[in-house]
């Protein structure tokens, strides 16, 4: 580590040939010497990454190099002062040793290194190729903002602030991995959040100690309180809508540099059912909506699976003019209805894999003709029903409803075990397979927060907006988390309209 102090020219050349070989000679490490044109001698030492800064602020800051290094009144100790009130420019920060100057090129910071001056000088003028602020792609909604999360982390907090202007919004920023050093920001309300939760939170991200973070995912499954579950135990997002929502119920957000997904934790199995979108209309569309989705995470879980029981063990529970035309559907189909379920079921997750995998524009293409023909051309070559047929897409097409991923793929994979059970024991295999899933359910934990609050245990506060989302003057208390830190979203009204909020 090199100590910045004393320099005069020959140290100037000699730090900047320091920094060449820490970067292994990069070609993209860009060096602008500015010279004092009276005695042609270097004074300044212009260094950047190319393509981490802005370039239209740079040119402004080379301008304003140079003018300093025409006047001989101002002394190089006093640049920081003198550029701040010559340039508009971000942050700028004293840098004393080799590695506080490469990292902070690496931030997308600009470092002054003046002859004679004790340490450098960083600049931050971060900027780039970014991606600009797009309707997101995984969490549409008909009646909602359109603006979704991005790459950039400051842009991020930027639409985080736009929707929560108080001084309670809180920001607090931590650099993980060791090779990649990614930002990440922790956001919460103070006075909402309860501090047990952001405690712990900190905790987790303090024991992390991993050589990179690429996305948000490596941080989610590194703090939850458990990996051994399909069930994603921490709520993902890229609407900022959504972020500022969370917060205002006594979550915390985790922002990632890099990823437009966020963090959104702690998390209860029933918002994994919830959309934003509930929130923009009338609560009684919305409730109907939620009660949809519901229905529909039953059908993607146990329709095949009840099917294959039915049909294979208690054909008796079956009316009889049904059971006659299953009966004759599946006369001359050689393989039983499990296999039968399980050949249909592999066939679309491989059809739902190619079409997320292939170009976009023939993607859905591809999806759709080939669910079409392979459905058709299996039907007539009897290998399998068409009974068979409509039970999976239909299954298929509830698993889309479920506005979360991460909860649809932890359905989609209990839907295999479910249907390997029934295909062995019947219902009491369905029954076999529920229980444990369902003690399971119990027993997980996001941050300590029951993951089947307010059911397990029972929380009838929250039942306003948990199946049914109640009128907004009805909902006027914050779902419990824990404990009941300013629980109230709205005052109490009197007989005369007037508000009080204590």
């Amino acid at each position: 580590m090199v100590k910045l102090d004393g320099l005069d020219n020959g140290d100037l050349s000699s730090i900047v040939e320091e920094l060449r070989c820490r970067l292994g000679g990069s070609s993209d490490f860009i060096v602008r010497l500015i010279q004092d044109e009276r005695n042609r001698i270097d004074k300044y030492a212009v260094c950047y990454i190319d393509g981490l800064v802005d370039k239209s602020l740079l040119a402004f800051l080379l301008e304003a190099v140079v003018a300093e290094a025409r006047e001989d009144a101002v002394h190089p100790s006093d640049l920081a002062a003198s550029l701040a009130s010559r340039v508009p420019v971000g942050a700028l920060a004293d840098a004393a040793t080799e590695d506080s100057l490469v990292q902070a090129m690496l931030n997308g910071e600009v470092v002054i290194i003046g002859a004679g001056r004790s340490g450098g000088l960083s600049v931050a003028i971060p900027g780039g190729p970014s991606r600009s602020i797009e309707e997101p792609s995984s969490q549409t909604v008909v009646r909602g903002p359109k603006d979704g999360f991005t790459e950039n982390l400051a842009d991020n907090l930027s639409l985080v602030r736009r929707r929560l202007r108080t001084p309670d919004l809180r920001i607090e920023d931590r650099i993980l991995g060791r090779y990649t050093r990614t930002k990440i920001a922790v956001v919460y309300i103070h006075g909402i959040v309860q501090p047990v939760i952001l405690d712990e939170l900190r905790r987790r991200l303090d024991k992390i100690d991993i050589d990179s973070i690429l996305e948000s995912g490596y941080i989610e499954e590194l703090i939850q309180d458990t990996a051994w579950t399909p069930f994603p135990t921490i709520q993902n997002t890229e609407r900022p809508d959504s972020v500022s929502a969370y917060l205002l119920e006594g979550h915390a957000a985790v922002l990632v540099d890099g990823t437009p997904f966020a963090l959104l934790l702690p998390v209860t199995f029933f918002k994994f059912f919830l959309s934003s979108e509930d929130y923009y209309q009338r609560h009684d569309i919305a409730s109907f909506v939620r009660m949809i989705r519901f229905f529909s995470f039953f059908v993607s879980l146990l329709l095949p699976s009840l099917y294959i029981a039915v049909t294979t063990f208690q054909q008796e529970m079956i009316p009889t003019t049904m059971l006659i035309s299953l009966a004759a559907q599946r006369e001359g189909i050689p393989l039983p209805a499990l296999l039968e379920a399980l050949l249909m079921e592999l066939t679309f997750e491989v059809i739902r894999e190619a079409g997320i995998r292939m170009p976009r524009v023939i993607g859905p293409a591809i999806s759709i003709v080939g669910a079409l023909v392979l459905g058709q051309a299996a039907v007539q070559a009897g290998l399998v029903s068409g009974a068979m047929v409509i039970i999976v897409s239909f299954t298929a097409i509830a698993s889309f409803v479920i506005p979360a991923l991460g909860m649809s793929a932890a359905i989609r994979l209990m839907r295999f075990l479910l249907m390997l059970l029934a295909g062995s024991f019947g219902l009491f295999g369905v029954l076999i397979g529920m229980i444990p899933l369902l003690l399971h359910l119990v027993a997980l934990r996001s941050f300590g927060v029951p993951y089947l609050l307010p059911i397990a245990p029972l929380n009838w506060g929250n039942f306003k907006d948990l199946f049914f989302r109640m009128p907004w003057r009805v909902l006027k208390q914050r779902p419990a988390v824990i404990g009941s830190r300013n629980p109230r979203r709205q005052p109490k009204r009197n007989r005369h309209g007037e508000g009080n909020r204590t």
